[in-house]
């Protein structure tokens, strides 16, 4: 189920919608900061997607598997070491492992104000890549010509080849 359903156009729709303009992250966060369920200081990647969509609108039932593919991709991106720092207005912080990147960017993106819009797609390894048998993923933050406050996330989620 991972690869086919989350990285068609419907999901990938879907999920940016709550994320990109400015005026829809602004819309979500608001959601978000409304919800019992989730605290947005301490938010991670994945817990905040069943809240502002509501399972009856996942494309082909993706939301009944969420959990169990979230869970992989955090468990798989623990165990990668990290190095690269949050962003170019925060050199200093470098979380240890790519998950604890991860989860940076989002809470920057969500926790910021105004918040930071992203864009998100989810990807799958080709079967000759290095690292076909695990996730990845991919971090790039743009930035207003001559600042280093970020103003998008593109974030690509690649999951593991899978015959």
């Amino acid at each position: 189920m991972s690869g086919l359903v989350y990285s068609g156009k419907a999901f990938r729709d879907l999920m940016n919608s709550n994320y990109y303009p400015l005026a829809n992250m602004k819309k979500s966060v608001a959601k978000l900061k409304a919800s019992d369920d989730i605290d947005l200081p301490t938010l991670e990647y994945g817990q905040y997607h069943l809240i502002l969509n509501p399972p009856s609108k996942w494309p082909q039932g993706s939301a009944k598997y969420w959990h169990k593919e979230k869970g992989r991709a955090r468990v798989d991106l623990s165990t990668q070491p990290n190095t690269v720092p949050l962003s170019r207005d925060e050199p200093g912080v470098i979380p240890l492992t790519r998950c604890d990147l991860l989860d940076a960017c989002v809470r920057k993106c969500f926790n910021s104000e105004p918040p930071i819009p992203m864009k998100t797609k989810i990807i799958a390894h080709a079967a000759s890549d290095t690292f076909a048998h695990r996730h990845e993923i991919r971090l790039e933050w743009e930035y207003k010509k001559g600042s280093d406050k970020p103003t998008l996330l593109n974030l690509t989620m690649v999951c593991p080849h899978r015959s």
